[in-house]
């Protein structure tokens, strides 16, 4: 009796320091998120349901707005904000007429907004969970599962679990950021989900 008493204490509290560790370094991801966050714009597509036809309806959106966005010549997330709130009822009546050739009974909403992103690994660049400005495309009832990038500077094009950052667009994210904030982008991307799993667990999410 006494050495299972000793084997739970000794299992409590490894639990508890593995925690308190995951924890630190959640908040750790949280406090640069918040540095980086006014330098990014995100992109941010919410399919209308779980279904595979609105899956499918999700990517094309997806592949069809960010061809229309390419056109805007910005060269700041500012001025790209500014030209689709500018544009918000031209990119709105594209998309909608898009959604139509495909047959769809809903429509999109595009806003510019503030939305919570989880830590996401696109190649070798990782961002940290954190309240980020958004560029966000609501489909129909807009609750599906949703997809997201890196609007500015462009990194929508990065696949997310195979490619590696291109050297333009390393360079381009290093100018907007300190030297010590843009090093952290690039932890071992593997040590993020095994503190993404950690987190789940102890949540008790599948």
């Amino acid at each position: 009796m006494k050495y299972q008493k000793t084997l739970l204490m000794s299992a409590s509290c490894f639990l508890l320091s593995l925690l308190c560790c995951v924890l630190w370094g959640y908040q750790k991801d949280e406090d640069l998120a918040g540095r980086i966050a006014p330098s990014i714009l995100r992109f941010h597509v919410l399919a209308n349901s779980n279904s595979s036809n609105d899956q499918a309806i999700k990517t094309d959106v997806k592949s069809f707005v960010l061809q229309l966005l390419r056109s805007c010549s910005a060269g700041s997330k500012e001025e790209l904000s500014s030209y689709i709130n500018d544009h918000k009822q031209s990119l709105e009546a594209e998309t909608n007429a898009y959604l139509a050739q495909k047959g769809c009974d809903y429509k999109a909403v595009i806003s510019v907004t503030k939305a919570y992103f989880p830590t996401k690994a696109y190649g070798d660049l990782v961002l940290p969970c954190g309240t980020y400005d958004t560029v966000q495309v609501e489909l129909g009832r807009a609750r599906g599962r949703n997809w997201w990038c890196v609007l500015y500077p462009k990194l929508c094009f990065i696949d997310a679990t195979h490619s590696i950052l291109p050297q333009s667009s390393r360079q381009e994210l290093q100018m907007l950021l300190s030297e010590e904030d843009y090093q952290s982008l690039f932890e071992n991307p593997s040590r993020i989900r095994i503190r993404l799993k950690l987190l789940q667990f102890f949540d008790g999410t599948p």
